[in-house]
């Protein structure tokens, strides 16, 4: 028999996993349902075999004491609302699911991203989204917020919902090229999912538009397979799926033990950044500033110092380090010392057994002294404890922009989820 609202659960709770899997968040929140199953409640959990979709149907006629499921739509949230037993809905499609909800914070996941591009120095901006969802529109607007109150400009460019509106996916390809086309480089972009943003990766390799160098991505969901499989890597906001998930389960057992359900969305913030090439850059507006920093990060591992670029800029020593406050506000010694640096904090918090005189050697320090004096001097640690450190506990996925790591190492900024 399935329970009423209200009534106790006596025997072992009967729960639904009302939502199809594969994909990399979900995976993530069932990781954290099934954690918090284990810790607190001995529940059975049961699924329909072969679901391909989030279709809520099947519940009309299951004998359980609460589900968890995915409110996309109206309906969804009209059939949530007449089952019999407790439901928590994990997706973030309407406004108003008419179920509880736990969810990411999805306008603190547009400012996250936002965030990460400011610190890359863009002063022009654009959003890609799909129109009529929920969780678009608040990345959207959370990403807004912060970009116009850094004084720089946003573009917007929202398209249907392919799914519920059919049309030829090339359609989609030429709107996001035709706006690209508009948009002045540098300019970086956040695209509403990691889906979205590969899109927005194959359209700039179609248009010959350099990423990150000319159009700088950021996704959401850090899905491994979507990330690293693309041309660059892509960088993602971390949705924080497995804690969401857990205090998704402890909400429907709160629910089943008969506690009244709460008046708003439980929303959790984002966990970070996974910082990946297609962000991997300063947005320089002084050409020759810009074509400095691509020969120091070029030539990152051999050890040089100012007098390499004063040749090349055609200007006095004096003359390049005003350029480079104007742009960068620091001089080129210390923009040179803080990419060693970055690039040697990378290498340190990999799992690769480096000496520490080869990490300095291998971002271009003269001898294992000075790398040790310069580390200390910008990160206040010396580089063995900073190392210990890094490996003992997980490093904040919101990263600096930094020199690419050596071949073989990481290319993330700061770690990965």
């Amino acid at each position: 028999m399935a329970r009423h609202k209200g009534e106790p659960v006596k025997t072992r709770a009967r729960v639904a996993l009302a939502f199809p899997m594969g994909l990399a968040f979900i995976e993530r929140l069932q990781q954290g349902i099934l954690e918090y199953a284990r810790q607190h409640r001995g529940w059975s959990l049961f699924r329909q075999p072969e679901m391909l979709s989030p279709a809520l149907g099947w519940l009309k006629h299951w004998h359980g004491h609460g589900a968890f499921v995915l409110v996309t739509s109206p309906a969804d949230a009209r059939l949530a609302r007449s089952l019999p037993f407790p439901v928590v809905n994990l997706a973030g499609h309407l406004a108003r699911p008419g179920a509880p909800t736990v969810s990411v914070d999805h306008r603190a996941t547009g400012r996250l991203a936002a965030a990460h591009l400011m610190e890359r120095r863009f002063r022009r901006c654009g959003f890609y989204g799909t129109r009529g969802k929920w969780y678009s529109d608040q990345r959207c607007a959370g990403f807004r917020e912060v970009v116009q109150a850094a004084g720089a400009s946003c573009s917007v460019l929202e398209v249907d919902d392919l799914s519920r509106h059919p049309r030829p996916w090339f359609d989609q390809q030429r709107d996001l090229e035709r706006w690209l086309r508009r948009l002045q480089p540098p300019v970086g972009i956040m695209a509403a999912t990691d889906l979205r943003a590969a899109m927005v990766l194959e359209a700039c390799a179609r248009l010959g538009l350099r990423v990150p160098e000319q159009v700088a991505v950021i996704g959401v969901d850090n899905d491994p397979v979507a990330c690293e499989f693309c041309q660059p890597p892509l960088s993602s906001v971390s949705r924080n799926d497995q804690a969401v998930g857990w205090e998704a389960a402890a909400l429907l057992d709160r629910l089943m033990r008969g506690e009244r359900a709460p008046g708003a969305a439980l929303l959790l913030p984002p966990d970070g950044v996974a910082a990946r090439a297609s962000s991997y850059t300063l947005a320089i507006e002084d050409g020759l500033v810009a074509g400095a920093v691509r020969e120091i990060q070029a030539h990152l591992g051999e050890p040089f110092g100012v007098e390499r670029l004063v040749g090349p800029s055609g200007l006095s020593r004096r003359r390049l380090e005003r350029r480079f406050r104007s742009a960068l506000g620091c001089s080129p010694y210390a923009f040179i010392n803080q990419q060693r640096v970055a690039r040697a904090r990378q290498m340190l918090a990999s799992r690769a057994k480096l000496s520490l005189s080869l990490v300095a050697r291998q971002c271009g320090f003269r001898d294992l002294r000075r790398f040790r004096v310069v580390f200390e001097r910008l990160t206040g640690v010396k580089p063995g404890p900073y190392r210990r450190s890094a490996r003992e506990t997980p490093a904040p996925l919101q990263g600096i922009p930094a020199a690419p790591a050596p071949a073989g190492l990481t290319n993330l900024a700061s770690g990965g989820k």
